[in-house]
């Protein structure tokens, strides 16, 4: 005779949420932290943050030790059934027109780069013409 694992909704841990009561979700299993809270090395703020939704993310992407991953066994108090848990969304950014600057400007850059040079250097050959000159 096997014992039957008690199966939560993210409704049901979701209301586990604060300092007095606190579970997380991380991999599909269902943890209660709250005597550890105090011991977290993180402190107690980051595993309330992680409240309310699948930490897993929050947790693997901290890099824990295999000690405190064996630690994890103390605090299981059943699965969570993934059909309540909302699929993540991937961002996609909106939809924008390319930047398509017009010949006109271009033209225009494009003289500017030719003309100021020339620009500059007749005036350094005027400057040195006047001042030979007199």
């Amino acid at each position: 005779m096997g014992v039957e694992e008690k199966l939560f909704t993210l409704e049901d841990v979701s209301k586990h949420n604060n300092n007095k009561d606190c579970w997380l979700i991380i991999s599909g299993k269902v943890y209660d932290v709250t005597k550890f809270l105090e011991d977290h090395p993180g402190g107690d703020e980051v595993l309330l943050s992680a409240t309310g939704k699948d930490a897993t993310n929050d947790f693997e992407d901290v890099g824990h030790s295999p000690s405190a991953r064996a630690m994890m066994d103390e605090y299981y108090v059943g699965k969570v059934d993934v059909s309540t848990i909302p699929a993540k969304t991937q961002y996609t950014p909106p939809n924008q027109p390319h930047y398509n600057q017009d010949k006109t400007s271009e033209f225009i850059i494009k003289l500017l780069q030719f003309l100021i040079p020339v620009a500059i250097l007749g005036l350094a050959v005027g400057i040195r013409f006047y001042t030979k000159s007199a």
